[in-house]
């Protein structure tokens, strides 16, 4: 990948003193859907990265695993989350991206997600074959989990025109038209107990589907795929323990940023862990060198430092 790192007066500031007003700068950093784990943990790294790196603003905003990657390639963000399988897809140029990207470095992989298939209890759904003709609440084309819903659909012999898709610009408004008789499903990828999920289930009967049998037909299509449990009990009344399609949350970066900015952030990030799990208790016990896992996506040369400086590499 051609990096193109910039050296500027604001790289040597960063390793020198601290930014002057003169020197602020303004980074966009993209979040996820309202009702997922990005938007808490994104303002979470907010504060984090303006305290470590005085005169640096970043301005969070709502995004999606794909909408992100595009975003910095194009130039509309500096900053973002990412799933593992979907950037991976934008660095080799495959769909759903229109292109190759070739300007996004990878800062640190954080945690799986957990791609979620949640059925009214009372819908009499319990496989993917079942959603034919259902009204399904998705998100809208960019997000990681309505790629997969459209992959899985594929390995089970479906497309969008077998089933009543609606798609909905957060997990919340999915809840929305769930709890309302709206929708007998809903798709998701976040971290679990995702929060959404938690909020349906006070108000209906849910059943969390296994999606065991889907999985290795999705590592087909993308090996980045691996099957992860779902604890029985996770969710309000879910006796058994499923199965489903994993990858991970990363956060992605304009390879074009300072080496020292992006030193500054990673190390920012490793050394306040429990800053992190006080808004997603599943960071807990991240370290240095569960971040510099290789997920298939290059790091940043900033990142790369940090972790060959903390033993990680």
């Amino acid at each position: 990948m051609r990096l193109g790192l910039k050296t500027t007066a604001l790289a040597a500031l960063l390793m020198a003193a601290p930014l002057t007003q003169a020197d602020a700068q303004t980074l966009r950093f993209m979040t996820g859907p309202q009702g997922g784990v990005w938007v808490p943990l994104g303002g979470a790294l907010k504060n984090m990265w303006e305290t470590a790196i005085p005169g640096v603003s970043v301005q969070a905003v709502p995004g999606a695993g794909v909408a992100n990657v595009r975003g910095i390639d194009e130039g509309r963000a500096q900053l973002g989350f990412g799933n593992s399988i979907t950037t991976v897809d934008g660095l080799a140029g495959a769909p759903p991206f229109p292109r190759q990207v070739t300007k996004v470095c990878n800062l640190a992989t954080l945690y799986p997600q957990y791609f979620q298939v949640i059925a009214l209890a009372d819908s009499g759904i319990r496989r993917i074959e079942d959603l034919r003709g259902r009204q399904v609440a998705l998100q809208p084309r960019g997000n990681t989990a309505e790629v997969v819903t459209a992959q899985i659909l594929q390995v089970a012999g479906m497309t969008y025109n077998d089933i009543r898709a609606n798609f909905q610009a957060s997990y919340t408004d999915a809840v929305g038209l769930m709890r309302d008789g709206n929708a007998q499903v809903f798709t998701l990828g976040t971290a679990i107990p995702a929060s959404s999920v938690m909020d349906l289930a006070s108000a209906r009967d849910i059943h969390v589907m296994d999606l065991a049998p889907y999985i290795e037909g999705l590592r087909k299509l993308n090996p980045g795929f691996v099957g992860v449990p779902i604890p029985a009990g996770t969710y309000p009344k879910q006796t058994q323990t499923v199965t489903v399609p994993g990858y991970f949350t990363h956060i992605i970066a304009s390879c074009e940023l300072p080496e020292a900015m992006i030193h500054t952030m990673v190390k920012s990030m490793a050394e306040n862990v429990e800053g992190m799990a006080a808004v997603f208790g599943g960071i807990r016990g991240l370290t240095p060198k569960t971040m510099a896992m290789d997920i298939g996506v290059p790091l940043h040369p900033g990142a790369q430092r940090f972790y060959r400086e903390a033993g990680a590499l």
